[in-house]
């Protein structure tokens, strides 16, 4: 049985001012399960995320999540989605825990019990009250991770999920995506500069080599 369309990019353009086009014309449908966005280091991944996510603004072309087109219904779009940039520093003065329920705002399918799980899988209890700047890259990340995969909003972004996690943590991060490469609701597209085989995945974006210097085209 085919998996449910969650995402539809229909003829996407991106380019950065003054720069040359990166994505032209460009579709794509994201389908309920794991979904891989593979490509080199500096390929353009988190490019394509931040632009999935309505982040960075498409030149061109209609972003359409769970029904939600982004053009007609950005708000609407938007909590349908979760993606946290692991780069930011917008929660470095909250506690883990606080940072946690600003993430999972608004998220009537929030899985406290999942997250309680994935906060024991990543050993994060005695980081949980502490301020996120005085948290290592590491533990950052499986802060926004755990409230990511406890999420019940129908596309999570995960932007290198496995970057500065231990062999325990990582172990945890694909038993979860694992088992949500079962469900037939919600998809997760995680960016990854290597191949992964220890998930099921209902899908793959490979992005060519030269993708930063020629467009991403159909």
């Amino acid at each position: 049985m085919s998996s449910a369309v969650v995402l539809h990019l229909q003829a996407l353009n991106f380019a950065y001012a003054g720069q040359p086009a990166l994505v032209a014309d460009w579709s794509a449908s994201v389908v309920a399960g794991v979904t891989l966005l593979h490509g080199d280091t500096g390929s353009g991944k988190s490019t394509l995320l931040h632009l999935m996510a309505g982040a960075l603004p498409a030149t061109g072309g209609r972003l359409t999540l769970a029904g939600v087109h982004r053009d007609e219904d950005a708000e609407a779009y938007q909590r349908q989605l979760f993606f946290c940039d692991p780069g930011t520093d917008a929660f470095d003065q909250f506690r883990a825990r606080d940072t946690t329920a600003l993430l999972s705002a608004g998220d009537a399918r929030f899985n406290e019990a999942r997250w309680q799980g994935l906060v024991d899988g990543f050993a994060l209890a005695p980081h949980l009250d502490k301020p996120m700047y005085m948290l290592s890259t590491g533990s950052k990340r499986k802060v926004w991770l755990a409230a990511a995969l406890a999420s019940g909003r129908a596309l999570v972004l995960l932007d290198e999920p496995t970057g500065g996690l231990d062999a325990a943590s990582i172990a945890c991060l694909w038993g979860e995506l694992t088992r949500v490469a079962e469900q037939a609701e919600r998809a997760i597209i995680f960016a990854s500069a290597e191949r992964v085989h220890r998930v099921p995945l209902a899908g793959l974006i490979e992005l060519p080599v030269d993708w930063g210097r020629t467009a991403l085209a159909p």
